[in-house]
């Protein structure tokens, strides 16, 4: 890999959280054990893991992405404002045994090279599909997004973003997250919201 990243690195689980390379995702962090886990990353080398927590007895999925920090504010309550950016995503290959009050883990990221590779090839078909699609979900759920920034960024930074803001379900998510290549995920994308759609209008149905 062009980069290399950190075999060990601590985990913040948090359920329905989504993250992908490229993309921010802003986290007030205020419990003791993360606000550690925190403190200790911006000493260190800035990167830590985000991961999707299951229901059942504190599991987490399989993948996840490493993030870095690239702000952080300290409030006066004493919590941290922190900013991840996305770089890669990650498999689990096993918990480890630490002294810490937080989880860490050892990682592969061979799973997700192309992560690296900035020359994504979507074509125009495929991604004009995936913003009509979320222009009609985001309208059935009532959410507002702003096209107008949305489109100010990168194609692969749009589908990743659009993804993450989607009111899908944790395991639909967790499915787009663990597919390797930028395109397979949009496709993917537009088959859950083609079938939110058919659900909808048989409900609809129903109800008539």
């Amino acid at each position: 890999m062009a980069e290399k990243f950190p075999d060990k690195i601590p985990v913040f689980p948090l359920r329905s959280a989504i993250f992908f390379p490229e993309t921010n995702l802003p986290l007030n962090i205020f419990e003791p054990r993360y606000l550690k886990m925190v403190e200790k990353t911006i000493q260190s080398n800035g990167v830590l893991g985000m991961i999707q927590s299951k229901e059942i007895n504190g599991d987490v999925f399989d993948v996840g992405c490493l993030g870095k920090i690239n702000s952080h504010k300290k409030t006066e309550d004493g919590r941290i404002l922190i900013n991840l950016y996305g770089l890669t995503r990650f498999k689990i290959n096993k918990e480890i045994n630490n002294d810490e009050p937080y989880r860490e883990f050892l990682v592969s990221y061979d799973a997700f090279r192309n992560d690296l590779n900035q020359n994504y090839s979507i074509n125009d078909s495929l991604f004009n599909k995936i913003k009509e699609n979320s222009k009609r979900l985001f309208e059935r759920q009532g959410m507002a997004l702003n096209w107008g920034q949305l489109s100010k960024l990168k194609r692969s930074q749009q589908i990743y973003t659009l993804v993450m803001i989607s009111p899908f379900s944790v395991s639909e998510k967790q499915k787009l997250l663990e597919i390797p290549k930028i395109d397979e995920i949009g496709k993917t994308f537009v088959d859950i919201t083609n079938f939110s759609f058919f659900e909808d209008s048989n409900k609809e149905d129903t109800i008539q």
